[in-house]
């Protein structure tokens, strides 16, 4: 008989992006392990975009829980002056530069949304399913952060019924690159990092994104603490075959803020554009997703708008097209601190793509390791120009040369089938610790 796991998450289908597809793909194969997944999510949320062929892997037959959120984004935007079509997060994609009333609206959303712009529908959360519990019977619960609204929400929960609890960051909390970047008081600073350790005190079990961002958790307090990667699902690519194309092809899908703006690489494209005649005509570069302002403009300084197309916001099956179509994969790592555990989820469906990966960052850090040992392409920092233009020439002499495609090796073990079984494992160590608890 399986047990029940109670999955609290914001991003749910049809919600676009890479952010849903953690607790999506998860609940997709937990059953294979033994597990039943319960989903919580919002009966109404203002998801950047939406994408509904995401819902083809929602479990037939599953529970699924939702109330009605209240969110304050459509207030922000009218105050900021931001149009609806306009990014949710303009901390590091922005649409424009920003005014003196768009700042004002960061700053209400730092200290006055806490621990984030969701947490209005924290209270009503924890009293719908607190009914619920006393009702149903749930072996575990497993909240995806951020938004850390779903952390203490479960972490309420567990408190409350002594449910064994299995906390997971996709991105850390106040260790987060951005969280510097708002305009953050030291009253809501405090408030944060109260509500994170109360989260280390509480939680059995701490899943994060990447090893060096597990070190990082446990260096301020956290305990138990395991990676959990992104993954990329065999079944996305089924009946997906690359095409010949005729352009030499750089591509990136997802956003792109100004902390990984590639301004050296654009230059070393430029470069060789004016040297290399048949290179001009054959360069296309595709960025797909949203683009910070400043970027297009430095495409356009380097006179390469003739070769670049902003695809915008497109669905996730035009995406891996369009990484399958490629022949070198962009994957340029945030600017901060905490870049060594950073490890876009992408990463893993570039593996998959068996295309050329170009990872722009510190060559040590954990993207660049799994790049390397699985032969996937190779790594430089923002700044090396020559040997981004030494790689630049080269993958374009294959490219004429007629080789496509390169073929990572030992990738499996980054399938989200694999690490949903790693997964199911960590659940099934903290119920069996905690029915020992009860019997003692």
């Amino acid at each position: 008989m399986s047990k029940k796991v109670l999955i609290v998450t914001y991003h749910w289908p049809p919600s676009g992006g890479i952010s849903v597809l953690r607790c999506l793909k998860i609940a997709k194969y937990l059953h294979c392990f033994g597990w039943e997944p319960v989903i919580y999510t919002p009966a109404n949320a203002q998801y950047d975009y939406l994408d509904y062929s995401n819902e083809k892997d929602i479990p037939a037959g599953i529970t699924i829980l939702k109330q009605p959120i209240l969110e304050p984004f459509n207030l922000f935007k009218k105050v900021s002056g931001r149009s609806n079509s306009d990014s949710q997060n303009p901390v590091y994609v922005r649409d424009r530069k920003r005014s003196i009333t768009d700042k004002l609206a960061m700053w209400i959303r730092a200290n006055f949304f806490i621990p984030d712009a969701r947490c209005l529908w924290i209270k009503p959360s924890v009293k719908f399913l607190s009914k619920y519990l006393k009702e149903n019977k749930i072996d575990a619960i497993f909240s995806d952060g951020p938004p850390h609204t779903n952390t203490v929400i479960a972490c309420k929960l567990a408190q409350k019924y002594n449910i064994p609890w299995l906390a997971d960051f996709q991105d850390p909390w106040t260790q987060v690159d951005y969280y510097e970047m708002f305009p953050i008081s030291k009253i809501a600073d405090w408030r944060h990092r109260r509500m994170e350790q109360k989260v280390f005190r509480i939680a059995n079990k701490i899943t994060i994104a990447s090893p060096s961002w597990a070190n990082d958790l446990e260096s301020i307090g956290a305990k138990n603490v395991s990676p959990i990667y992104y993954g990329y699902d065999e079944d996305d690519f089924k009946n997906m075959e690359p095409k010949i194309n005729e352009f030499f092809t750089i591509v990136h899908a997802g956003q792109l803020g100004i902390d990984r703006s590639p301004d050296t690489l654009l230059q070393v494209i430029a470069d060789i554009k004016i040297n290399n005649p048949d290179f001009a005509k054959k360069l296309r570069i595709s960025f797909a997703g949203l683009v910070d302002y400043s970027i297009i403009d430095k495409i356009n300084k380097l006179n390469l708008n003739d070769n670049f197309n902003n695809l915008g916001k497109i669905s996730r099956e035009q995406a891996l097209l369009l990484t399958l179509n490629s022949n070198i994969l962009l994957l340029p790592l945030n600017k901060a601190k905490n870049v060594m555990g950073r490890i876009p989820g992408k990463l893993f469906e570039l593996l998959r793509a068996n295309k050329t990966i170009l990872c722009l960052g510190p060559v040590e850090s954990d993207a660049a390791k799994i790049v390397s040992e699985c032969n996937a392409g190779s790594t430089f920092n923002y700044t090396d120009y020559d040997n981004l233009k030494l790689f630049i020439q080269n993958k374009y002499a294959e490219f004429e040369d007629g080789i496509l495609n390169n073929k990572p090796n030992n990738i499996e073990n980054f399938s989200n089938y694999y690490q949903t079984k790693l997964l199911s494992e960590f659940l099934n160590k903290i119920t069996i610790e905690a029915e020992k608890n009860i019997k003692k």
